[in-house]
């Protein structure tokens, strides 16, 4: 099967009936070659309907939950972007095309350098990366954000991030642990003290990792 077959497959067959058909979103996904992003070792996976490992116990996510993501955020292109957790720079590339710019941090170092050299790459001009524990020590410039993606879990909801959009701005963010069913949420912020929260749909991810997590992880 070519490339271009199995990426249309991917996008018919899993992103679609996600109902995900957002026509912008959709050219996104086509024209940005995800399998430049996918480890050497898991190429053949790069239109899988799975996680594809990237190591420290992370992983690419499923392409349908990729598309519900940036559908849901609905980025314009004078949006400034925040992503909390770079992975290999994929949905990076993604935000970066339909925004003016993304700030994106990643607590694994070897990580975020991997994802700048496939940001580099693909000539992407418009994206800052950083290495720190988004719940912890990293620091942004603005120090507010349109939109704002989190790519991993949080078990119990805390409203740190949704502090940091600009009035109209939007979070994605997927909330609960594996022993409940996990919702996916969009908070958008109506004024400087009112926000929307709105619950998606069921959506299993991966708990976002921090500092703490890491050591709990280890003693245990």
């Amino acid at each position: 099967m070519s490339l271009e077959q199995a990426r249309f497959n991917m996008i018919e067959q899993q992103i679609r009936p996600w109902n995900v058909l957002d026509l912008t979103v959709l050219d996104i996904l086509k024209s940005i070659p995800r399998e430049d992003f996918v480890p050497t070792l898991h190429r053949s996976l790069a239109f899988a309907d799975v996680e594809i490992p990237l190591g420290h116990g992370e992983s690419m996510m499923h392409p349908r939950v990729e598309g519900k993501i940036l559908q849901a955020l609905a980025v314009l292109s004078t949006d400034t972007c925040l992503e909390i957790g770079t992975g290999c720079g994929y949905l990076t590339a993604c935000l970066a095309a339909l925004s003016k710019h993304v700030h994106s941090v990643e607590i694994h170092e070897d990580l975020s350098h991997i994802a700048q050299n496939n940001l580099d790459a693909q000539g992407v001009i418009n994206a800052s990366l950083m290495v720190g524990d988004a719940s912890d020590d990293w620091q942004t410039q603005p120090n507010f954000y349109n939109v704002i993606a989190i790519t991993a879990s949080m078990p119990i909801y805390n409203d740190r991030y949704e502090k940091k959009l600009k009035v109209g701005g939007r979070l994605f963010v997927v909330v609960g642990s594996h022993s409940e069913p996990m919702q996916a949420m969009l908070i958008t912020r109506l004024s400087t003290r009112e926000f929307s929260r709105v619950s998606l749909l069921e959506m299993p991810l991966k708990a976002l990792i921090t500092k703490e997590r890491a050591k709990q992880a280890f003693i245990f």
